[in-house]
């Protein structure tokens, strides 16, 4: 038996929409024209604010399946281990590094539980060294084009019974676990483990989390990772600076004694 923590992707580990940040990758690429680019800006600066509810989710599942239709996977794929760099390095969370650095060295397995698909998830885990993820997955004909269909939406209580699929058949102590996520959608998750932690919660979740007394964790320090892993992005505090000067070396550290 082992344990296993459980951490959401937006705006948990990433402070943006994962599938949102790519949009600008996709239309370089010639996948999206102008006016869809528009309704992704719009779309990303909303979800920034507001978060995203069941119905937007949904708005946005649907819209992304609509406009990935034909669109072969090995292609995105690609597009999106090209891009990782830029598009993903300035927008991680120095306390999700910490902390995913953190369980693997007490032994824990780290998975990454998003409903964004598994050709976003999947790569951006790998990035930030973490190798399993649970992730939505979309349907391809024998061509290995997108459909428009999806097989598996990891969303609200889909996502939680993935993870207790997982730790059935593979012997994970659920009770000794731990999960992290931004958002009341993910209640079916947080109660699925003994130890629920939300971070930078919307306002639902908050008070769900006040109420039930679990730790309310709030991240903000964006920092840059791979080849700029030293840098941190500019915060004009310098006691905040400092923060987040510390935040990276210590991930540093983690990572290299890890590898010792």
């Amino acid at each position: 038996m082992s344990e296993a923590a459980f951490f959401d992707l937006d705006k948990t580990v990433v402070a943006k929409s994962a599938v949102l940040a790519f949009t600008g990758t996709m239309a370089k690429a010639g996948l999206l024209g102008r006016r869809t680019m528009l309704r992704a800006a719009v779309g990303q600066i909303y979800y920034s604010l507001f978060g995203a509810n069941h119905s937007t989710a949904e708005r946005i599942r649907k819209a992304v399946l609509t406009l990935t239709r034909g669109w072969k996977r090995d292609e995105v794929e690609a597009l999106v281990e090209e891009a990782l760099d830029e598009v993903v390095a300035p927008i991680v969370f120095a306390e999700a590094l910490f902390l995913i650095d953190d369980h693997l060295k007490a032994g824990r397995r780290v998975i990454i539980v998003s409903a964004s698909p598994e050709e976003v998830v999947r790569p951006l885990a790998h990035y930030i060294g973490v190798d399993e993820v649970i992730a939505t997955r979309a349907e391809v004909d024998e061509d290995d084009c997108y459909t428009g269909g999806i097989e598996l939406y990891a969303y609200g209580e889909s996502k939680a019974a993935e993870v207790r699929r997982l730790a059935a058949v593979e012997g994970i102590r659920l009770e000794d676990s731990f999960a992290y996520s931004d958002a009341a959608s993910d209640l079916p998750l947080l109660e699925a483990v003994g130890h629920p932690h939300v971070v930078n919660p919307d306002k639902e979740l908050r008070q769900i989390a006040e109420e039930r007394d679990w730790p309310i964790l709030e991240f903000e320090h964006q920092v840059t990772v791979g080849d700029r892993l030293a840098r941190p992005v500019p915060i004009i505090s310098g006691a905040a600076l400092t923060t987040v000067a510390v935040a990276v070396v210590l991930w540093v550290l983690l990572r290299r004694s890890r590898k010792a």
